[in-house]
């Protein structure tokens, strides 16, 4: 947890202005220059910053300052912070601790297979990895490629939940529409042209039955079966 001093030049003009301190005392604790201390005093040297009161920013007490302007000899301390910032951690590849390095490559394979809209490089900050092992694992070349397990990072304790779902996120909002699955609707220019059904042709008319044509088959037909039956 970082506990440094805020604003050391504005700190050090207040200190000048209202304290008895030695310009030592000063300097060793806003880290700064004796000289650059004295200059402060002179005037010849922060001009325009506007002196800020450490004891109301909690970083040095009343106390502190007394004991301070009683002896020339003493290093002003500074108070403990109320509020712990943390440090801003550097950029680089994700730190793996070595019990949870041989995990890795199973790690790489669900992500492969689960999110393959990953690109190395974030599988290479989210587990701490080469592109070229991922390479390797996604291709089958992996020396142990037989017997990789899929397994979930998460669970595994190499990274947690809120950076892969940011990292998901953040793949799926550069990928490409995917595209459309099973049959789907033609356009209007292409249907156009289509006749509705119903009217694709007209039917043909049915002829009209001659009357005199059916009752003369009739006919013949009755007479037959009276020969037959003689």
């Amino acid at each position: 947890m970082a506990n440094t001093l805020l604003m050391p030049k504005a700190t050090a003009v207040w200190l000048v202005d209202n304290t008895a301190l030695t310009f030592e005392q000063i300097a060793e604790f806003c880290k700064l220059h004796p000289l650059e201390v004295s200059a402060i005093a002179d005037g010849d040297a922060a001009q325009g910053i506007k002196g800020m009161d450490p004891v109301m920013t909690g970083q040095l007490t009343r106390d502190e300052i007394a004991r301070g302007e009683a002896n020339p000899d003493h290093q002003l301390k500074l108070s403990e912070p109320k509020v712990r910032v943390p440090e801003t951690k550097r950029k680089g590849p994700r730190y793996t601790p070595l019990s949870k390095r041989q995990d890795r490559p199973n790690a790489i394979l669900w992500l492969v297979r689960n999110h393959p809209e990953l690109k190395d490089a974030q599988i290479s900050r989210l587990v701490g990895t080469t592109k070229s092992t991922i390479e390797q694992i996604r291709n089958r070349t992996h020396w142990n490629s037989a017997n990789l397990v899929p397994m979930d990072p998460v669970t595994l304790g190499l990274c947690s939940q809120i950076d892969l779902d940011l990292e998901v996120q953040r793949a799926e909002r550069y990928a490409p529409p995917a595209a459309p699955a099973g049959d789907t609707l033609l356009p209007a220019s292409e249907t156009e042209g289509l006749p509705v059904e119903g009217e694709r042709g007209e039917a043909p008319e049915e002829k009209e039955l001659d009357a005199d044509a059916v009752f003369a088959k009739l006919s013949s037909l009755k007479s037959s079966d009276e020969d037959k039956e003689e």
